[in-house]
């Protein structure tokens, strides 16, 4: 979590600075802080507490901050409360100008408490209760020890445990930054005479496309228009830059109001982006991942391992794999999955499911699968990212940048992913013949265009969310493929509207959470399966006999469910192995108006941050 970004270059900082952390807000905001050396070279501090434009405010949009290099951070608060003695940058003295080193920090140092008795024994006085604080201190102490960043850094690394991307300005070098990264997502771009550090592709697009991925246990030196890497041995190492293909206006609003709406309208695009880089003259192209036949042939279980929205994505295709291909697929959250021995062999495949490919969960369970042995397989959407590097197989999700911390796009680019895999495992395993494969490929591809035209539904939506403003709690119901369709609908419904919002399987209500049902609670039946459809209902009818509130989403066709539902929502008729693409925006796009009409901040939900990479 956290946003991190530095500049160094021929342009006044702190603007630069704030337009990047306005690009990385997704990933906290409870407080924020910039750092600026000035031309006299002294080093000003200034932070705030709350949202991003507190700070812009307080330097007046980085005018009243003069200097050409600097480094900036916005919070989602771990150690210590959101308040702007917590606030980054942290310094090394008491006060900036007392300070040999100012730095910027993004992950958990889990050893400070250790670390921070160590220094406040060396004589460090300490003003906030922050665990970075205790970081660039630490590199201080090793600073005016050997009087080197890059030695101050590696012995500083080899003390910290935990995660970090940290970006430091060292007093006696006024033209650089340093920066060093473990576990936390780390890019660096260089334009002409400028150098640019950040936490995401986001924050620094507008400027360069062209970016290196700084690996673990890597340091950087950044110069105008030049930088640096060295291991943590201080040995230098060779990089090359990766060009990112994303357009600059993608991480703009475009007109739209908030960025969830605008990547709910952008899903038929992600998807038929992706679709079409996996699907070519009919058949399904995996090559560009490394998987071959005779691989995919070999697997005997697999494993699909994520957090959040990404794991409802692996529950879908849980059942649409198992169904075609006959492959027993477990589903595992992976803040989990390698603190219970899972049983893994190497013909089992190991699927990671992650848009920013560095969530630290997931990274972990990678890891742990690669030491047990299994071949794993990255579905990401951001290239050169951590999990994309360390997987031995990678499909990208080509979904353009997304803002929102609620995920919308990247969610149905990810669940196409997984349609593409499961068509292709079921053929080399013999499970379909050609003509059925035809016909899932030819119905895959309408996916885009039916996923279009649900979005021309949406005021009917916006008309229903606006009634239910009052609601308190709300139940997304289903069975099989549905119900792993419910969990994301309910997920979007509490994330960013607040309201208590919980997914069942239609048949669970009865043993125990039909006690919850009262006069007016929502309650939202997903009915897409047709072998399930009676059931559903069923399960519907006993919710609306003690007083709820029925909502439906079904497949056109189904007109007789409006003598049950309340209000219904169809979608167009599609193979029923691919329907939780469609039924997905409906639920959407009540989260989003649901949160619109109680005047929340849609995109930036309290408490939450986008890209989770501590652990």
């Amino acid at each position: 979590m956290c946003g991190i970004v530095g500049y160094t270059g021929r342009q006044q900082a702190a603007p630069i600075l704030l337009d990047g952390l306005s690009k990385l807000e997704y990933r906290g905001y409870d407080s924020a802080g910039l750092a600026v050396r000035g031309d006299d070279g002294k080093v000003t501090v200034v932070k705030a507490k709350g949202r991003l434009k507190v700070l812009s405010e307080k330097v007046d949009g980085g005018r009243t901050l003069a200097g050409c290099t600097g480094i900036g951070h916005t919070r989602w608060a771990t150690h210590g409360d959101p308040s702007e003695p917590n606030a980054h940058p942290h310094v090394s003295g008491v006060i900036a100008d007392d300070s040999e080193v100012v730095g910027v920090h993004n992950g958990i140092i889990e050893n400070y408490q250790e670390l921070k008795e160590k220094l406040l024994k060396a004589g460090y006085e300490f003003y906030s209760q922050t665990d970075t604080e205790v970081a660039v201190k630490l590199v201080d102490y090793y600073y005016r020890k050997y009087h080197s960043p890059a030695e101050a850094l590696s012995k500083a690394m080899v003390r910290l445990r935990g995660s970090y991307a940290l970006a430091i300005l060292f007093k006696e070098y006024p033209e650089q930054i340093w920066a060093a990264r473990k576990d936390s997502p780390m890019i660096i771009g260089v334009r002409d005479d400028e150098a640019f550090l950040a936490s995401d592709v986001p924050a620094i697009l507008k400027y360069t496309h062209e970016i290196y991925y700084v690996d673990n246990f890597e340091m950087a030196c950044l110069e105008k228009g030049h930088v640096e890497f060295f291991n943590i041995d201080r040995e230098p190492v060779e990089k090359q830059t990766v060009t990112i293909t994303w357009d600059a206006d993608a991480a703009e609003k475009g007109g739209f109001e908030h960025f969830m709406i605008k990547e709910i309208h952008e899903q038929p695009k992600a998807v038929r982006d992706t679709l079409n880089a996996l699907i070519k003259d009919g058949r399904i192209d995996l090559s560009a991942s490394g998987l071959s036949s005779e691989m995919m042939q070999e697997i005997s279980d697999i494993y699909m391992v994520a957090c959040g929205s990404a794991w409802h994505v692996s529950m879908v295709a849980s059942y649409v794999i198992e169904d075609l291909s006959s492959v027993m697929v477990r589903t595992d959250l992976a803040s989990e999955f390698r603190y219970r021995s899972p049983l893994l062999n190497e013909h089992t495949l190991v699927i990671i499911i992650s848009q920013s490919g560095e969530t630290a969960d997931s990274l972990a369970a990678l890891r742990e699968a690669h030491a047990r042995g299994s071949k794993t397989l990255a579905i990401v959407n951001v290239l050169g990212s951590s999990i994309a590097r360390e997987a031995d197989h990678v499909i990208y999700t080509l979904a353009g940048p997304e803002i929102a911390v609620a995920t919308t796009k990247a969610y149905s680019a990810q669940l196409a992913v997984t349609y593409a895999f499961a068509i292709e495992l079921a053929r080399i395993k013999g499970r379909i013949d050609e003509k059925r494969y035809s016909q899932l490929i030819s119905d895959l591809l309408t996916l885009p265009d039916k996923m279009a035209s649900l979005l021309e539904d949406k005021e009917r939506i916006q008309w229903f969310a606006s009634k239910r403003t009052n609601a308190r709690d709300a139940f997304f119901i289903g069975r099989g493929l549905d119900y792993a369709a419910a969990l994301e609908g309910s997920l979007k419904m509490k994330e960013v509207s607040y309201v208590h919002s919980d997914a069942y399987a239609a048949g669970e209500l009865k043993h125990g959470t039909i006690s919850l049902i009262e006069d007016n609670t929502l309650v939202v039946g997903i009915l897409t399966q047709n072998s399930l459809y009676a059931k559903t209902v069923s399960n519907m009818v006993e919710c609306k006999t003690r007083g709820a509130y029925l909502m439906a989403v079904a497949t056109a066709g189904h007109y007789e469910i409006e003598d049950t539902a309340d209000f219904t929502i169809y979608i167009p008729r599609i193979d029923e192995h691919f329907a939780g693409s469609l039924s997905v925006i409906p639920l959407q796009l009540l989260g989003y108006y649901t949160s619109v009409s109680k005047g929340l901040d849609v995109d930036k939900p309290r408490n939450l941050a986008k890209s989770v990479t501590v652990e």
